[in-house]
């Protein structure tokens, strides 16, 4: 079915896919506004991509894992210098063995910090690749130093910095997702646990060239009737072969789908089939109702300490098949759509087509996959380990579910044209009116971040802000809400931003078509404040849905635009600017107060900097006035007065016939001069080229000749080569004058052998004899030899003048020729190239 719609559906992305101008707008530079905050690392540079963060509100400190360290910034504010770091790179003998294997030692034979958690009231735990090596260490939280031993990191951390990961401490316990080898398969584990569990590879592989994004604590226990035990959930990207997996038919072997998989926290595994293996995993097909959106790039959950309240946003960017294109999508999936397919039914390989299909049989109690329950306990069985075999053999086969997880309202909230979304993070946000709005941050892969407020009717943008100058990935956003900031963690360093920057907004209408949940209108002060510190938030003006009423009794409406002049010739083209404030807005043009101007139709042209006027004529003149409308919301940004004036003056006065009569002869009388004058040039410049042609013909027949000098250099020696005069070959050579080599300097070719030692100075070469018997004379003008058996052509030059275009094959024919009835001499006054 998906072979037949992907055109149709990728026809409907490029016409309903972000409304408004595709074009970028230039950000607002946020250091004027003193906004945003940088921090510069420290260690002369060497550290690089600072991806790990973990906030710790308490202490009120930001922790960054980057490439050979890790930091303690304030979370306050992270550039204010009072930092600590600790380094800790790979040894040069670790660095070499890793480059040894073939990796690079530019960018992966190093210690990159991939995981960064709370492991206790006193310490941390971190790990890093440590180049392709893995370590971890408990670090004391208090004098962030490393300990003195490390434990290895093979069954915790990635060996690759690129490859997907993700992690979790969850009561002492190390959840963690990845490849951990470079043989391996992709693998479910935890470690640091009494009961530690990995996912099966027997007789089917669980996960297929997994790639991990996100992962989180659902707690399900809490207020729970029935006793349900705590889940994790993981997302990832990996490789279908199921029915219906493909977008196309003929790529379902090599199709990737997104995916949502959980395990029960109070999972320990089977007495004698799975032990040491999950007996809750299962895992379901997530999907964005797009097939061509397949490669999950980012999740992040809300309100996770509430099962009821749990939901998920997801960012997905089109499949490797379609790289040339770039767009983004993003979908809500609530959790309790994720129960209901995790009830569902299943799916079951099918060995005779090789492939998922959807298992029709009969499903054993208790029901395969579920948590321990109070039911279960009261039926005897008290954890996983009291299983039947019956159970855990289902599970061992039908890890899949037939049933994919469909976004809420069945639609992506947002689909974005030429942006790639990398990492999203969010907050609930209560307005003084009293609904509660999710707020989210999106990262691009150039460096730029997405706000946005998810509506009922989809997700707004509020803003796109540019917080690095060199366009680099987002790999990391995390949100403080008690600092009010949002830090943003990508390959050069960490940016700290404020959650909202309301002062920007001047106006109230200004105010409420952001729809910034942050943001409010006060009535009071007349500016737009932050509504969680407003004085009286009750009388915040707010319109978050609509974003176009509460203004119409503000007094805050402004001094209308001055009105500007702009005069130009008929025939000519005019800009009158007006750059619109918002992307959303869209530009109206007004002439003379009422007919509305569209672009292509009368000459106008109407662009996101304003109006152009082409080929400007009478009916041109007139008042224009540049409208900002959104909303249904106009304003008047800029207005302009314009006249179109003749293209030539209108004519002067009719004279007596007199003086017509007059003049008339002085005019021509110019004419006869300036026509004098240049036939004068035209005559001097012919001799003049006459007389160098005969000089040249004179010079003709004038001895080629080379002059051979020393010179040295550091480190070497350099021959020198002096073009003294040269002609064509095949001419005649008469004459024994000699020209000095002296005033030619500018016309030296240096020959500079390579690097080494330098060579003695060769003896000096005996004098050429004046002519061979044939007239040629002792050194060819044009032809070099070089190594012996291939010649390479010089080009002379005779004073300056570069000589006449020669045939290189034809040349070299002519030499040989001659040299058929030559004797050459046995050293000719060459020199090897």
């Amino acid at each position: 079915m998906w072979g037949r719609l992907w055109p149709l559906l990728l026809s409907f992305l490029a016409a309903t896919a972000v409304p408004g101008p595709s074009l970028r707008r230039p950000s607002r530079e946020l250091d004027t506004l003193n906004l945003k905050r940088q921090w510069e690392p420290g260690l002369g540079g060497k550290a690089q991509n600072y991806s790990t963060l973990l906030l710790e509100e308490a202490s009120a400190r930001l922790l960054v894992g980057a490439r050979g360290a890790l930091y303690s910034l304030s979370a306050n504010d992270i550039g204010d210098g009072a930092h600590k770091e600790i380094h800790w790179e790979a040894s040069p003998e670790m660095r070499s063995k890793c480059h040894q294997k073939g990796k690079n030692n530019q960018t992966e034979c190093f210690n990159h910090v991939r995981f960064l958690q709370r492991l206790n009231s006193t310490h941390l735990y971190a790990c890093g690749t440590h180049a392709f090596q893995p370590l971890c260490a408990a670090i004391d939280a208090e004098a962030f130093t490393l300990p003195t031993s490390f434990e290895e990191g093979k069954e915790k951390c990635p060996y690759d910095p690129a490859r997907g990961f993700t992690g979790l401490i969850i009561d002492g316990g190390l959840y963690t997702a990845t490849r951990y080898e470079f043989r391996s398969t992709p693998d479910i584990r935890r470690s640091r646990h009494p009961h530690s569990l990995r996912t099966e590879e027997t007789p089917m592989h669980w996960l297929n060239d997994a790639e991990f994004v996100f992962s989180v604590l659902v707690r399900e226990s809490k207020a729970s009737a029935v006793g349900d035990d705590d889940k994790v959930y993981y997302f990832f990207t990996e490789r279908a072969t199921e029915e219906g997996s493909g977008s196309f038919p003929q790529s379902r072997s090599s199709h990737r789908v997104a995916r949502v998989a959980r395990v029960c926290k109070g999972d320990l595994g089977g007495k004698k089939i799975l032990q040491k293996k999950w007996t809750s995993f299962l895992k379901a097909r997530l999907i964005c109702h797009i097939p061509l959106y397949e490669t999950l790039r980012g999740v992040c959950s809300l309100d996770a300490d509430t099962s009821s309240r749990t939901h998920f946003y997801a960012v997905f960017t089109l499949s490797t098949q379609w790289s040339t294109l770039e767009a983004s999508a993003i979908c809500r999936y609530d959790l309790a759509e994720m129960q209901a397919v995790f009830a569902g039914p299943y799916m079951e390989y099918q060995d005779g087509s090789r492939r998922w299909g959807r298992y029709e049989g009969g499903v054993p109690e208790p029901r395969p996959g579920s948590c321990i329950t109070d039911s279960l306990r009261n039926q005897g069985y008290n954890s996983s380990q009291d299983l039947p075999s019956l159970v855990l053999d289902f599970v061992k086969l039908h890890p899949l579910m037939a049933r994919p997880v469909v976004p809420t309202r069945g639609r992506p909230l947002l689909l974005k044209r030429n942006v790639r979304y990398t990492h999203l993070t969010g907050t609930p946000v209560t307005t003084p009116a009293g609904p509660t709005y999710d707020l989210l941050f999106l990262g691009t892969a150039d460096g730029w971040i997405h706000k946005a407020v998810v509506l009922g009717s989809g997700m707004h943008i509020i803003e796109e802000t540019q917080v690095f100058r060199e366009a680099q990935s987002v790999e990391n956003l995390v949100i403080s809400l008690l600092q009010h900031s949002l830090y943003v963690g990508a390959s050069s360093g960490v940016i700290q931003l404020p959650l909202s920057s309301c002062l920007r907004y001047r106006s109230c209408y200004d105010c409420i078509l952001a729809r910034d949940p942050y943001c409010g209108w006060d009535t009071g002060t007349q500016a737009c404040v932050t509504a969680t510190t407003a004085a009286n938030r009750t009388a915040l003006i707010q319109d978050i849905e609509r974003g176009n009423q509460g203004c119409e009794n503000s007094r805050d409406t402004g001094p209308p635009p001055p009105l500007k002049t702009r005069s130009v010739l008929r025939g000519d083209d005019v800009l009158l600017p007006c750059d619109q404030p918002s992307n959303l807005a869209r530009a109206l043009w007004l002439f003379n107060g009422s007919l509305g101007l569209s672009d292509g139709q009368g000459g106008y042209r109407v662009g996101v900097d304003g109006l152009l006027v082409t080929d400007a004529q009478p009916e041109h003149s007139g008042n224009y006035g540049c409208y900002a409308e959104e909303n249904g919301l106009r304003t008047l940004l800029a207005s302009y007065s314009l006249s179109v004036r003749p293209a030539t003056p209108a004519p002067a006065p009719q004279a007596p016939a007199t003086a017509g009569a007059q003049l008339a002869p002085d005019v021509r009388l110019l004419y006869v001069l300036a026509i004098a004058a240049l036939g004068g040039l035209c005559l001097i410049l012919a001799s003049s080229l006459l007389y160098v042609a005969c000089l040249r013909e004179g010079r003709r027949g004038r001895r080629r000749k080379y002059s051979l000098g020393r010179a040295s250099r550091a480190g070497g020696s350099a021959v020198q080569l002096q073009t003294v005069s040269g002609q064509c070959p095949g001419e005649e050579d008469e004459g024994d004058d000699e020209e000095g080599a002296e005033g030619l300097e500018g016309s030296c070719l240096q020959i500079i052998p390579g690097e080494g030692a330098p060579a003695p100075p060769p003896p000096p070469p005996p004098p050429p004899p004046a002519e061979l018997t044939n007239g040629l004379v002792a050194l060819p003008s044009r032809l070099r030899r070089m190594n012996g058996n291939s010649y390479v052509l010089l080009r002379q030059s005779n004073n300056g003048v570069p000589a006449g275009p020669c045939s290189f094959a034809e040349e070299l024919s002519r030499i040989l020729e001659k040299r058929k009835h030559t004797q050459l001499v046995e050293q000719l006054d060459e020199s090897s190239v």
